[in-house]
């Protein structure tokens, strides 16, 4: 049993599934965009789930196309939904029943980031901040994050390491923390590197 809630995003591969899912990650996420480096098909993505239990599918998209995104949501049948758009939340939350995750830039003013989780703060079960940059966990972003966990749910999906882990949870209180899925080195064999590390780390003693 881990201490927080753990999500991981862009899965692709059974090996990263099954290890997570056995170490009582809470969220599996998979990307459903064909113009992704991460995108899952659906059989492969069907294949997948049916040999992991206990954890929820979360659909992870960067797409603006509501349609689209609609027909997806059907085929693919997650338990949550993830998307990089927040505009797209109050049409989702019309839509469907099932948890909304809303990705948003750390690598924008701190104004920006609080302003938008407080304009969506109704349709979102969480956000999760990532940066494009693995901005460090240094300078003001300690306090930042305190000041917003005691109003958000946050998701921290950058500067995750097995030495700050417990301070985040303990310090910073952050809701839970996302990591990312790796590539196989061949099918069925993989080395999980700092994903292993960091999930040890948070092993319940």
């Amino acid at each position: 049993m881990l201490k927080t809630i753990v999500k991981i995003s862009n899965v692709t591969n059974l090996s990263d599934a099954r290890y997570c899912a056995g170490m009582g990650v809470e969220m599996l996420g998979f990307s459903i965009d064909e113009t992704s480096d991460t995108y899952v098909d659906l059989k492969r993505f069907q294949d997948i789930r049916s040999w992991v239990s206990g954890v929820q599918i979360v659909a992870e998209t960067d797409s603006l196309e509501a349609e689209t995104l609609l027909e997806k949501l059907i085929q693919y049948q997650p338990d949550a939904i993830q998307v990089s758009h927040a505009e797209l939340l109050p049409w989702l939350k019309s839509e469907t029943s099932k948890p909304l995750i809303l990705r948003i830039e750390a690598d924008q003013d701190a104004d920006t980031i609080e302003e938008i989780m407080t304009n969506y703060t109704a349709y979102a079960t969480y956000f999760l901040l990532e940066s494009s940059s693995d901005t460090a966990l240094d300078g003001d972003w300690p306090s930042f994050l305190n000041t917003l966990s005691t109003r958000f749910s946050i998701l921290l999906g950058f500067g995750v390491t097995v030495d700050n882990a417990d301070f985040l949870l303990d310090d910073v209180n952050i809701a839970g923390i996302v990591l990312r899925g790796s590539d196989e080195i061949r099918p069925g064999y993989k080395e999980f590197g700092e994903l292993m590390d960091v999930l040890e780390a948070l092993e319940e003693e």
